[in-house]
């Protein structure tokens, strides 16, 4: 049975503070879910609606396990106020708008504290204790990354090669097992400056707030530095990135090659990934702005690709995807 959501969300928010808050919508992001920041008229108190719709496939169920796990670390994840999880619908802390993609291009003096403060906050992850969730292994890695031929260069071809995406899984998932072994962490999985806040009156790690964490498995720690550093949305200098990479390797004693291969290793797989994904997004969702940002998730790919441990995948990949020509990615567009 259809629901009137907005009536169901009135009904939650009636039985809080915010009843006679004013609602006003929030920028949403690639998923179902919608948000409204609500004020108290009276306070100017301010507050978040994230509308999760059940039916779309969207279960707001993950963002309180993770939101809890993440606040228990002394983490800057919202504060759930109310829930309805049964219809999809959370009243959250609000954070603020000062995102990382906000403030680094305004205060650009604050660039390197800022990827300094979110480098720490992956090794307080990374001495936390881990929560039960699911494994990001590589079996499901490799599956993941194959959406870059079943999605991104089937979507330009015209054309499915399921012997191609068989091998290329067979090959990738052995890869990442050999580089990918080790202790593992809780990872975001998106993990960059568009889901990261500066909050500079907290303390410590504390002072970056968490968005977009619902997705969080357990997986290997170098898969969220490559999602902060290897950003698609801005770019990331390279002695940033370098010097994060170090600070990491530094702070939590990884071994520094075993780690690097793998950060290149997890940066491909997150790029293939993205591909498909991207694809997808302009063909199925009618949601063309994805697929502008594809040539950038390119580049990083191909810049993952060229360290020698992924050889024995790099042919495969460069050989079977097309490059995103203007040609090529207007025929995603088009679909």
């Amino acid at each position: 049975m259809t629901i009137n959501r907005d009536v169901v969300a009135t009904a939650l928010l009636a039985c809080t503070p915010w009843a006679n808050a004013e609602r006003r919508p929030l920028a949403g992001d690639a998923s179902n879910r919608r948000y409204e920041r609500l004020t108290d008229p009276d306070t100017g108190k301010t507050a978040v609606l994230m509308d999760a719709p059940p039916e779309k496939g969207e279960d707001v169920r993950p963002f309180v396990k993770v939101a809890a796990y993440l606040r228990d670390q002394g983490l800057s994840a919202p504060e759930i106020y109310a829930e309805d999880a049964d219809h999809g619908f959370l009243l959250l802390e609000d954070l603020g708008d000062a995102l990382f993609a906000r403030v680094i291009p305004e205060h650009p003096e604050l660039e390197t504290t800022l990827y300094e403060s979110a480098t720490d906050l992956l090794v307080a992850l990374y001495d936390a204790p881990t929560p039960r969730l699911d494994s990001y292994g590589p079996s499901l890695m490799a599956e993941l990354a194959s959406l870059a031929f079943t999605k991104y260069a089937a979507g330009i071809t015209g054309k499915q090669n399921p012997e191609i995406v068989s091998r290329f899984r067979i090959r990738f998932e052995t890869l990442l097992q050999t580089l990918t072994q080790g202790r593992k962490m809780v990872v975001q999985r998106d993990y960059h400056a568009e889901n990261l806040l500066w909050l500079p009156d907290r303390d410590g790690v504390a002072r970056v707030g968490l968005l977009d964490f619902q997705d969080a498995m357990i997986g290997h720690p170098a898969y969220d530095l490559v999602s902060l550093l290897q950003d698609i949305r801005r770019d990331v200098p390279a002695g940033v990135e370098l010097a994060m990479i170090t600070r990491f390797i530094e702070k939590t004693g990884f071994d520094d090659h075993a780690f690097r291969v793998a950060y290149s290793a997890l940066g491909a797989q997150r790029n293939l990934r993205i591909l498909g994904v991207f694809a997808r997004l302009g063909m199925e969702y009618g949601k063309p702005d994805y697929v502008d940002m594809i040539p950038k998730v390119w580049a990083h790919l191909m810049r993952d690709l060229d360290h020698p441990a992924l050889a024995p995948i790099a042919s495969m990949v460069i050989d079977a995807l097309p490059m995103p020509s203007r040609e090529n990615l207007q025929k995603l567009k088009a679909k």
